[in-house]
């Protein structure tokens, strides 16, 4: 991940300085899918591969990549198409494949220790020294597999679900870890690419909520030390839901 170097005039109170702060760098990245312009990205420009081939993926249009090239900020992937191209832009900028995302399957369970590991594996030492970048983790059987960061919510997880689908990993046996908060676009990604839980230290909409609801996806919210919020799916947490029984609550 490029960092750079810049100075400014910090103020805190009546005190100003100058410092030397560092800077996450991003730039705009081109995806060609079979040979056709496929979309435009701003991405933090590494790992470039599995951004490319997360992104087919997590927007449903393939399960499998055949290859990835890059050239520059060109990413070439050549992967069997399921469906039709239809982009829209999302609010964040980020871009999302029209229609719904494909319902996950998977009898994968979780602990509430396990979604705190998860939770903490998601700090990174990019965003330690910038502030300025958002990060993914990947689980998978319980294992840490893959950890990316990007100055876009939706690049990180498109990075770790390039890197299992390019590994051959068995994406219905893993686990999303994410610092952005869950809009509809976000679960659909992890929805089209077989993720049956993910995990976000932030919240989420009634929108996404919605779709991990209707994708059979379990939805983890506001995961912060001790805490977290199940919103769709507590069946994936069974410890969770004999201690709720318990308390009848």
């Amino acid at each position: 991940m490029e960092i750079v170097r810049r100075t400014g005039i910090q103020v805190t109170g009546d005190d100003v300085r100058e410092v030397d702060d560092a800077i996450i760098v991003e730039d705009h990245v081109r995806l060609f899918l079979n040979g056709e312009y496929l979309a435009a990205l701003v991405a933090s420009p590494d790992r470039l591969g599995d951004l490319g081939a997360g992104f087919v993926v997590c927007e449903g249009l393939t399960d499998t990549v055949e290859s990835v090239e890059v050239s520059g900020k060109d990413v070439h992937i050549t992967a069997p198409v399921r469906r039709d191209v239809q982009l829209e832009m999302e609010s964040s900028g980020g871009y999302r494949v029209l229609g719904e995302p494909r319902p996950v399957s998977s009898s994968i369970t979780v602990t509430a220790d396990g979604i705190r590991a998860v939770t903490a594996s998601i700090e990174s030492e990019a965003w330690k020294k910038t502030g300025g970048v958002h990060c993914s983790v990947l689980f998978c059987d319980g294992e840490l597999v893959t950890r990316a960061c990007d100055v876009g919510r939706h690049n990180t997880v498109d990075k770790v679900v390039g890197y299992a689908t390019l590994h051959g990993l068995d994406r219905s046996r893993c686990i999303l870890g994410c610092t952005g908060r869950q809009p509809a676009g976000m679960v659909a990604k992890a929805a089209n690419a077989g993720i049956p839980i993910v995990v976000s230290r932030a919240a989420s909409t009634n929108h996404g909520i919605l779709t991990a609801e209707n994708a059979g996806l379990t939805l983890i919210g506001f995961s912060r030390g001790e805490r977290f919020t199940i919103y769709t799916h507590p069946e994936r947490v069974p410890e969770v839901l004999k201690q709720l029984e318990k308390t009848g609550r």
